[in-house]
């Protein structure tokens, strides 16, 4: 447990969107690759979730992380800054870190990058702009890349565009099993397997219809002991 308190000491001085429960996942995660694949990170920001995969590759089997990002936001970012450059704080906030040797940034968009990237992919962070036709196309260019038995993630799955893929075509794809939704975050989790089973494909949209009465618990005024029964049901099959 120290080396988790000393990453979110770290973490804690870095401009992200990212909370300690989502950031000791991805320190898991990348921890628990084998060196099968490399670790795949689309959309980095200044580094707060890169920095998470990093240790955890370092306490493992120190397998390389590839940071894709162009670092000039995204249209959600731009509709608010018109002018975005992240890079040169990513590079600090990596160096500040220590895990710049770790770690390789790719200055460009994962649809640019995919195409000459070679690496099969143990484990792939989807967290670039959030909407339905960007995260659709990370999902379809990089899923084919990541090896059976690998993890695919996904951030911020309570916007729509993050949503959708998961639901349309995550959860009702043959080749995903151990699907979930980490309890206290917005973190999807699956992984890749050749066909799945018919009670996975059935859980797979149980687990859709599950995630949904959950985001609706949140928007509405409920008895706390309800919303309590519905956001068990969701850690439980977590």
């Amino acid at each position: 447990m120290d080396a988790i308190k000393d990453v979110r000491l770290i973490t804690n001085s870095v401009e992200g969107w990212l909370n300690d429960t989502e950031g000791i996942y991805l320190y898991d995660s990348a921890r628990s690759c084998t060196g099968k694949g490399v670790i795949v990170e689309i959309g980095s920001w200044k580094g707060k979730s890169t920095i998470w995969l990093a240790k955890g590759s370092l306490a493992g089997h120190s397998i390389q992380v590839y940071a894709i990002d162009p670092h000039t936001g995204s249209e959600e970012h731009r509709a608010i800054m018109p002018y975005i450059d992240t890079y040169r704080d990513f590079i600090s906030n990596l160096q500040m870190a220590s895990v710049n040797h770790i770690v390789k940034p790719i200055r460009k968009t994962s649809a640019e990058t995919v195409a000459d990237f070679s690496s099969p992919v143990e484990l792939l962070f989807i967290d670039g702009a959030h909407d339905f036709l960007s995260v659709k196309r990370d999902f379809l260019n990089w899923f084919p890349r990541l090896i059976e038995g690998g993890l695919v993630v996904f951030h911020d799955t309570d916007w729509d565009g993050p949503r959708k893929v998961i639901e349309q075509l995550v959860l009702n794809s043959r080749m995903i099993t151990n699907a979930g939704f980490l309890s206290g975050s917005s973190i999807f989790h699956a992984k890749k397997i050749r066909k799945n089973s018919v009670s996975d494909a059935l859980f797979n949209r149980y687990l859709i219809y599950l995630r949904r009465f959950s985001l609706y618990l949140s928007t509405i005024q409920l008895p706390a002991s309800v919303k309590r029964i519905g956001n068990n049901a969701l850690k439980f099959i977590s």
